[in-house]
């Protein structure tokens, strides 16, 4: 069982007589990450908020919002009238300095005010208690949807994974039956580039079949065929069986290995036929490490 680093959840509910709305999107990372759009209300919870999504969804980078509504709308903006006034006083005092006509001046005053520091300021009443552990019932329940999302779309991640090392074992089979005629094949090219440069009477032919022989021990492949076989068993193993932390990590290590006998394949085939069954073999491993990426 896999669980996808991609999800969303929501959540809606109440908490006192406020309105809450939670929704949690997750894409892949290498690490956890998180990005949050939440009311200052919750300024104080942040740390709380960001360690309870690190415990539950581990890896990523995850997108959460918190919306807040006070009786079906948003909470009004508080406006600083005093402070508005002083900044009102201030230009006009400037500008009957500066001998301008604040009759004309003062109808552009207003969007000029609202936009002065500290003029127009959220509201920054505390949040009870009872109200954020609502709240915190509802990123719970986002979270859990989200897990659910993962592990609906690990299952399809799963599927094509285990496919795509079936095709490679496939692919490993295939090039049992021209492991013969690949070494008859060796053989015959090199006596007869052997006959075309010195001539078949010139060369020892006792030489030529030990030196043959170290040549084939050099390009023999077994070893290679026997550790991507064990690979890709272990790697369907994980997959089925594994229910641990950080399986993502491990699958593309498992790759990784898979990969390196691979090419070690390839570059002692030696064989076109061969280096074809290879080069697909290549395909349906680059195809697997995109989709582990995606693994948690």
């Amino acid at each position: 069982m896999i669980y996808s680093m991609t999800g969303y959840g929501r959540a809606e509910g109440e908490a006192g007589n406020r309105q809450i709305i939670v929704e949690i999107k997750s894409l892949n990372g290498k690490q956890f990450e998180i990005n949050n759009r939440f009311s200052p209300l919750l300024k104080a919870y942040e740390s709380n908020i960001r360690q309870s999504l690190n415990n539950a969804l581990k890896r990523g980078t995850v997108d959460i919002s918190i919306a807040i509504k006070q009786d079906g709308a948003a909470k009004p903006m508080l406006v600083n009238t005093d402070l508005a006034q002083y900044y009102f006083r201030a230009m006009k005092t400037i500008a009957d300095e500066l001998g301008m006509n604040w009759e004309d001046e003062k109808k552009q005053i207003l969007p000029t005010l609202m936009r002065m520091p500290e003029i127009v300021a959220t509201e920054t009443e505390t949040l009870p208690e009872n109200e954020w552990f609502e709240i915190q019932q509802l990123i719970a329940v986002a979270t859990q949807d989200l897990m659910q999302h993962r592990l609906n779309e690990g299952k399809a991640i799963s599927d094509d994974l285990l496919g795509r090392i079936l095709n490679i074992e496939q692919l490993l089979q295939a090039i049992l039956p021209l492991e013969t005629e690949r070494i008859k094949r060796i053989k015959e090219r090199i006596t007869d580039n052997l006959e075309e440069i010195i001539g078949k009477e010139k060369w020892d032919v006792n030489r030529l079949e030990q030196e043959l022989i170290f040549y084939i021990e050099k390009i023999d492949f077994s070893e290679e065929k026997q550790r991507l076989s064990a690979h890709c068993i272990y790697f369907k193993q994980l997959i089925q069986e594994s229910t641990a932390d950080g399986i993502g990590k491990k699958l593309g290590f498992v790759l990784q290995e898979i990969g390196r006998e691979v090419n070690t394949l390839g570059s002692k085939a030696n064989d076109a036929q061969i280096q074809k069954i290879v080069i697909n073999m290549k395909d349906e491993l680059e195809k697997a490490k995109e989709q582990v990426l995606n693994v948690l």
